[in-house]
């Protein structure tokens, strides 16, 4: 049925089509369903400006995802040129060479280049935010003879949503509008035919497919899946994309942005977030670069409403396989108090102290809920997204702040202290661990709220609350002494002679890790004995200070995750999640809808990275692995390819994957790496709980055999 409809409304449209006038309604609405695109950015942008509140991505040679006027709200699906010479029709994103390049090493400034394949014509395009006004110029260069025409095709999908836009012309504007939200496309050199159409029923794409241009210049299209085009004159223009609560306010700052000209707007915007680059700490000149290029990146996803909140990442992993029929699909563009976390300290040792402070008074003011919990992650508001308890999140925040030194009595009093309470009350097992599948006793969540506590009592005691500060601690001393009897088997399969010393699990769902008991990883991956699944989440207890990194556990465990999950790549080591994680690509590169195969995530390798600087051996494999993992535009990928055979998907081993690029917490290992290689050190390791655990071990004794003399 659908598709007599879509031949019904093609055939209207090629017989009416000379009569059919300019101010017509365009049919086949509300066109086809919508989807996002790939989560791959291969590059994002923002003014440092808090006047601004636009963001944009780049991906597969176009512009993809645009949010205003937060984060947490993506108001375009694409915008991308198609170029005709009346017989053949090129789609960028489909039919031409891509390529990105930074233009400036100090500065989120990218310029893409489109090449025809057989070198007739080329499109260049540089991209930068109005530091002023919520407008978007795209400076476009195209090469091409007269014989090739240039065409805009423009894909608002507004409020998060590609249903119930509204798209007209206003003027010299193609505007698009829903629900409060409006966005205006104009031109330097102005549109000389412009038409709204209907996606795969009416639209430009399906006009020049069939005609090699736009042979019909619908003036408006209702309520559905709008795409916009426009036909372009001139070698060398400016587009301007505007954005407003208004159709009035979008037209006006896509004008006033395209007045003030691309030269004078890329220069402020370049000159912002060069004062940021300077104002960054020095490092080895081999990682400067790229040191600087991630904490840029992650002060572009902080949200410019909500100070503070900095999303885990501004892409919807393997976005083309989602619906954009509703406004409820959050992506990665939501808050997670972890990789908050993650983000906060790592802007902290870049030299960005006031980002950190932000991002912990948004976790306490925005999102902590009134019991002292944090939700699994939620909109920037604070509503939540997801519901499942994580009590590493909930434990995060007490370390950020005492490493910042918020031990106020307001601070304690509203906020600290309800969340000490909470994990007391409700740890040590967790509804979902950190990779949000599983309950149990998990290594990573358990270290998260040991050292959580140990924060906590150290803050309480300087707030003369001495019974609290007893309490916390000997909680984080009962759990931290029954590390090894909840989590490490000596039945395990793994390893070899290892098996029965000991090694650590994955999660345990009751305290006993050698019963067997089978574990459902949930995400596609299937079900094992708890025994053979295994993780690097140990090493959290070294990286936060309560196991020293020569203890006999850890490194047994280290051995067998590096023979379990450890993947050597052209780019350097790489680990995945744990064995059997079903969270990635189809064996053949599709996207994951459920099932699929765990693929290597960068993060671990940093994480391995710090563990070596504690074992006080060279690290610089594990730093240049990250260094190599990022791609043409700096960005470092949640997940990297696995395997040396090529795919559909034509993903390279070694190289980020369809998941989401870039992931903030992987930006955020990177620099904390870079700082922990050069002071030889675990840069971010609370003291208070490193002097707690360690300095009362005997250095002849392990942690765990000290621990059971004092039982």
């Amino acid at each position: 049925m659908e598709v007599k409809r879509h031949l019904f409304f093609l055939l209207i449209c090629i017989v009416t089509a000379p009569a059919i006038l300019a101010g017509q309604m365009a049919p086949g609405a509300p066109g086809a369903i919508p989807t996002w695109t790939p989560g791959s950015k291969d590059a994002v942008g923002t003014a440092t400006s808090t006047d601004s509140h636009v963001w944009f991505t780049l991906q597969g040679g176009i512009l993809t995802e645009v949010y205003y006027p937060r984060l947490d709200t993506a108001d375009v699906h694409a915008l991308e040129f198609a170029v005709s010479n009346g017989k053949t029709v090129w789609i960028e994103s489909k039919d031409l060479l891509h390529s990105l390049s930074s233009i400036d090493e100090n500065a989120l400034a990218y310029r893409q280049i489109s090449s025809d394949p057989a070198g007739h014509f080329q499109i260049t395009k540089t991209y930068a935010t109005d530091s002023h006004r919520d407008a978007l110029l795209i400076d476009v260069a195209f090469s091409g003879s007269p014989a090739y025409s240039l065409y805009v095709l423009y894909d608002p999908s507004l409020n998060n949503c590609g249903f119930g836009d509204t798209g007209y012309i206003e003027g010299d504007a193609l505007v698009a509008e829903k629900h409060g939200v409006a966005s205006a496309l104009v031109s330097s050199n102005r549109f000389t035919q412009m038409a709204n159409g209907f996606a795969g029923t009416s639209d430009g794409y399906t006009d020049l497919l069939l005609h090699h241009q736009i042979a019909w210049a619908y003036a408006r299209a209702e309520n559905g899946n709008v795409i916009q085009a426009a036909k372009l004159e001139g070698a060398h223009f400016t587009l301007a994309l505007g954005f407003g609560t208004t159709s009035a306010s979008a037209v006006a700052s896509a004008h006033a942005s395209l007045k003030s000209g691309f030269s004078s707007i890329s220069a402020e915007y370049a000159e912002g977030w060069h004062e940021y680059a300077h104002s960054l700490r020095h490092v080895d000149e081999r990682y400067a670069g790229q040191f600087r290029r991630a904490a840029m990146t992650l002060k572009a996803h902080e949200d410019k409403t909500f100070r503070g909140a900095m999303i885990a990442s501004m892409s919807i992993p393997w976005g083309f396989a989602v619906k954009a029929d509703t406004p409820g699909v959050g992506g990665y563009h939501l808050i997670w108090a972890r990789d908050l976390y993650e983000v906060a300290t790592a802007m902290l040792v870049a030299g960005d102290r006031a980002a950190a402070e932000r991002a912990l008074d948004y976790l306490f003011n925005v999102q902590q809920e009134p019991d002292g919990s944090f939700p699994q992650n939620s909109w920037l508001d604070g509503k939540p997204y997801l519901t499942a308890l994580q009590m590493d999140e909930v434990s995060y925040p007490m370390i950020l702040a005492w490493q910042l030194g918020k031990n106020d009595a307001e601070t304690w009093q509203r906020h600290l202290r309800p969340e000490a309470e909470f994990v007391v009350l409700h740890g040590p097992a967790t509804q979902q661990e950190r990779w949000e599948e599983v309950p149990g006793y998990s290594p990573s969540t358990i270290a998260a709220e040991i050292a959580g506590l140990v924060c906590a009592a150290d803050i309480a005691r300087k707030n003369a609350a001495n019974d609290e500060a007893d309490r916390y601690l000997r909680t984080a001393d009962d759990w931290a002494g029954n590390l090894e009897n909840w989590m490490v088997t000596k039945t395990g399969h793994l390893g070899g002679p290892l098996g029965s010393q000991g090694y650590y699990i994955r999660i345990d769902n009751n305290t006993d890790p050698n019963d067997g008991d089978q574990l459902d990883v949930h995400n596609g991956g299937g079900t094992w004995d708890e025994r053979d699944v295994v993780d690097a989440g140990f090493l959290e207890l070294v990286r936060l200070g309560i196991r020293p990194a020569d203890d006999p556990a850890i490194e047994r465990s280290v051995k067998v995750i590096d023979s379990m999950i450890r993947v050597q790549t052209p780019n350097g080591p790489g680990f995945r999640r744990y064995n059997h994680d079903g969270y990635g690509e189809t064996l053949f590169g599709g996207p994951w809808l459920g099932q699929g195969v765990g693929r290597i995530w960068p993060i671990f390798t940093g994480e391995r990275g710090e563990y070596e600087v504690a074992r006080g051996r060279d690290a610089t494999i594990y730093l240049d692995a990250m260094l190599n993992f990022a791609n043409s535009g700096g960005m470092i990928p949640e997940q990297v390819w696995d395997q040396a055979n090529p795919t559909e998907s034509r993903f390279a081993f070694g190289s980020g994957t369809g998941s989401a690029t870039p992931l903030a917490w992987s930006m955020a290992q990177f620099i904390r790496l870079v700082v922990c290689i050069e002071e030889k050190r675990i840069i971010e390791q609370p003291a208070i709980v490193a002097d707690h655990f360690l300095k009362q071990t005997s250095q002849k004794t392990s942690p765990s055999e000290a621990t059971a003399i004092k039982r």
